[in-house]
């Protein structure tokens, strides 16, 4: 799991409310106004995304900042990161005809948390796991039937913090094209893929701010056709735009 120093963190929101309560009333997130709209920030380029580069990236040792989101924000204040329960998610990118795409699925709908969400695989860490990308693998392959075999760790970026008391650890990896992924109805109602270059691209990345009657939370959003991806899952889509950022 990576650990990083949080008073080097750029908050992302600088105004947030303290005396915000965690159990936000439940919101629809299309339904949030939206900030800003495609960020004036440069896209990286897609002959950066190769399955050479991404290696490459990850045994740099160059610094860079990560963000914290109102969402981590408010996690760490209210629960310290002691008292978080630690889990995993796997970010797995697979290439398609030379275009590097990213699998994600769409939570089941009756989750008591992020139901209805659009998550990357993963969960949380068993007494039994030997480390995190343990974690994410399996994971990965209870939910989509995606074979540790097919899966090559790149490595880990740092935690992200939510709102329902998980310190998650985004597990990057490249995935050889596997056999046909199966959902667990338990979990999954439906497993999709998005272009690499299309979250790579601010221009597509939305800032939305709820405001509700303890204080506000702003978040991101991604829409891609007919999925809407927002809330942790886009957090963490951005703190690896920030990672293989060259700028």
């Amino acid at each position: 799991m990576v650990e990083y120093d949080y008073s080097q963190i750029v908050v992302f929101s600088s105004d947030y409310n303290n005396e915000m309560s965690r159990r936000v009333p439940l919101f629809d997130p299309l339904l949030v106004p939206i900030q800003y709209s495609g960020l004036d920030e440069p896209a990286i380029a897609h002959n950066r995304l190769t399955p050479e580069l991404l290696r490459a990236r990850f045994q740099q040792k160059k610094e860079w900042t990560p963000e914290i989101t109102d969402e981590s924000l408010q996690s760490i204040q209210e629960y310290g990161p002691q008292a978080l329960r630690v889990a995993a998610v796997l970010i797995p990118i697979v290439i398609r005809h030379q275009e590097p795409m990213v699998i994600l699925t769409l939570r089941a709908s009756h989750l008591n948390d992020h139901a209805g969400q659009i998550s990357f695989p993963g969960g949380r860490q068993e007494t039994t796991d030997p480390n995190i990308e343990f974690t994410a693998k399996r994971e990965a392959f209870e939910e989509i039937g995606l074979p540790e075999s097919h899966v090559e760790i790149l490595g880990s970026l740092p935690d992200y913090m939510t709102i329902t008391g998980y310190q998650v650890s985004p597990v990057v990896s490249l995935v050889t094209t596997p056999p046909k992924l199966i959902p667990d109805s338990e979990e999954v109602a439906e497993i999709f893929e998005v272009p690499l270059a299309f979250l790579m691209n601010p221009a597509n990345h939305q800032v939305r701010q709820w405001d509700g009657p303890l204080g506000s939370r702003r978040f991101y959003a991604m829409p891609y056709e007919s999925k809407f991806i927002w809330g942790a899952t886009a957090g963490m889509i951005r703190n690896l735009y920030h990672f293989l950022s060259p700028f």
